[in-house]
């Protein structure tokens, strides 16, 4: 008997995740399965801070705004799982590894993150992710990273 996949909202998102704009770079995690995968969505708006200086004329999302994106959504799929929401989790990049950049991120675009743990269990701090970032099916970004999720954090 299959487990069905889990979804996290907006509203569920920024129950997980402390992030808030224009930071909160997730829209929407679905096909969720437990702390192993999930899938990110992230609509990407010219009305983005960043693309006021990244670059006048010619905007780009910064690889390092779609590394955090995926850092979110493995957050997101961490949270959901281990019914984490309203724990005033906080999440430390702690490396990255691998990253590359294969294609501009540009706005209109639709970045999908597809996230798979590496390393990580309930209960523990430390967790290793790889994601890869497409849009429309072209791969836009790759990286492995490590992260922290600290729940010591008081209401």
């Amino acid at each position: 008997m299959s487990e069905q996949l889990q979804s996290a909202d907006i509203q569920l998102i920024q129950r997980i995740l402390p992030h808030r704009y224009p930071f909160l770079l997730v829209d929407k995690v679905v096909d969720i399965d437990g702390t192993t995968s999930a899938r990110g969505i992230k609509n990407v708006t010219m009305n983005e801070p960043h693309f006021q200086g990244h670059f006048p004329g010619t905007p780009i999302m910064p690889g390092v705004t779609i590394v955090e994106a995926m850092a979110q959504t493995a957050a997101v799929m961490v949270g959901v799982t281990l019914e984490l929401s309203d724990k005033n989790m906080l999440i430390y990049f702690m490396g990255i590894d691998k990253c590359k950049f294969r294609r501009k991120v540009i706005p209109g675009d639709v970045l999908e993150m597809k996230l798979t743990t590496l390393r990580g269990k309930p209960g523990g701090k430390v967790w290793k992710f790889s994601g890869v970032a497409t849009v429309d099916g072209e791969l836009a970004a790759e990286a492995e990273f490590s992260a922290m999720m600290d729940l010591s954090q008081e209401s």
